[in-house]
């Protein structure tokens, strides 16, 4: 089903353009709709309300009267909503309208319909149709995902913080009466002004990274089914042993537990890239060493880690291509070739005993007593790419 396209009433109307237009086409009935707040001096001085009513205009000669009779029909007129009968007549005259279209009113009975009430520094909705007389009501640019949510498309975004508003107000009820369940709003950095009033309407932060954030809305009155945000980082440490039987390890800049022991090279992998790439890429930054990727060994699965997030360290052997040391100054204090017994050595050790247990893997697959998982390439229907599967692979004839 398409959303209606709604635009500025000047783009319809040739004269006697009214600020209390809203103008609406709806592409799939072939049909402009336009929508007129109408001030009624008594209810003005009374509750200071505004009510509104509209006209149709038929563009298309494939729109039978039928359709449209169902379509304005009392049924098709949501009962949340207090509906009142307005004549079109009393607000606008015919000369307003282009005269290359055939304009009629609405009968008693408004196709829209809703009421506010003025208060100082804005407009308060009642019944939540059009948020402002003052600015024209559109529905933000979104598709459907496939959980029967909606992703809104985050560079079509109203610039003001106003439209943004009036607009987010206008789509969610669209959406409440599709019957949709999950919003996802992602809203760029550049943008940060209108975070705020997404909150204020009920939006949720979900997660950011570098230039968004991204927020989402559970319409349905049930437990929220939205996946949660990342709960993870994932580390990397390169296990890389030389002909010497030396291992590869150095002492990091660092004010951490760690600083000033000789250990594995680690860190963490980046943005779409592969566990063991990310092993061989810290190892050549923090060494200048170049690696092959031969096999994970181990994985550590920690919790509350960095900003109360888990933490996933994967254990890789890789294989040297070259043995010259050239180290990141920035990050890394030394680093050097250093026989296994001498890092074990180390007090470190002696008191970690995960850190401990990782060499000790590392040494006894180095010497063929362990196997630990190859990667293989492999298509998968799910999301249609090329992904890597770990899997232990001793004596496999698959």
């Amino acid at each position: 089903m398409l959303y209606p396209r709604i635009f500025s009433f000047s783009s319809l109307l040739q004269t006697h353009m009214h600020p209390f237009v809203r103008a609406v086409y709806i592409e799939q009935w072939k049909l402009y709709f336009v929508v007129v707040l109408l001030q009624n001096n008594d209810l003005s001085s009374r509750y200071g309300a505004l009510q509104w009513t509209g006209v149709y205009c038929t563009m298309s000669p494939e729109a039978p009267t039928s359709t449209r009779a169902k379509i304005y029909g009392s049924n098709a007129l949501p009962r949340s909503l207090s509906w009142k009968p307005i004549s079109s007549k009393s607000f606008l005259g015919s000369r307003a309208f282009p005269r290359s279209r055939s304009w009629k009113p609405i009968s008693s009975k408004p196709f829209l319909g809703g009421s506010y009430l003025l208060k100082k520094g804005g407009v308060h909705v009642v019944s939540p149709n059009i948020a402002s007389p003052g600015l024209a009501v559109e529905l933000l640019y979104a598709w459907d995902d496939e959980y029967e949510g909606i992703i809104v498309d985050p560079y079509s975004l109203p610039l003001s913080s106003n439209a943004f508003a009036s607009t987010l107000r206008a789509s969610l009820l669209n959406w409440k009466l599709k019957g949709k369940r999950g919003i996802w709003l992602k809203i760029l950095q550049e943008q940060a002004e209108l975070v705020p009033i997404a909150i204020q309407e009920g939006f949720n932060y979900h997660h950011a990274e570098s230039g968004y954030v991204m927020l989402t809305y559970w319409i349905p009155d049930e437990p929220v089914m939205l996946p949660a945000g990342p709960s993870h980082q994932i580390g990397i440490a390169g296990f890389v042993m030389n002909d010497k039987r030396e291992v590869l390890v150095v002492k990091e800049k660092c004010p951490c537990s760690c600083s000033g022991i000789w250990k594995l090279p680690t860190g963490y992998i980046n943005k779409s890239e592969d566990i063991f790439s990310g092993a061989v890429r810290e190892v050549k930054e923090e060494t200048g060493v170049d690696t092959i990727f031969q096999e994970m060994i181990a994985f550590r699965h920690a919790h509350l880690v960095a900003f109360e997030k888990s933490d996933l360290l994967f254990v890789c052997m890789l294989k040297p291509l070259s043995y010259e040391i050239t180290i990141d100054e920035k990050e890394i204090q030394a680093a050097k070739w250093m026989p296994v017994d001498e890092v074990l050595k180390q007090p470190f050790y002696r008191e970690d005993h995960m850190s401990k247990r990782i060499v000790e893997i590392c040494m006894a697959t180095h010497e063929r007593d362990y196997c630990g998982f190859i990667a293989q390439k492999l298509t998968s229907k799910i999301d249609g790419n090329l992904s890597y599967l770990y899997y232990y692979n001793e004596k496999s004839t698959i």
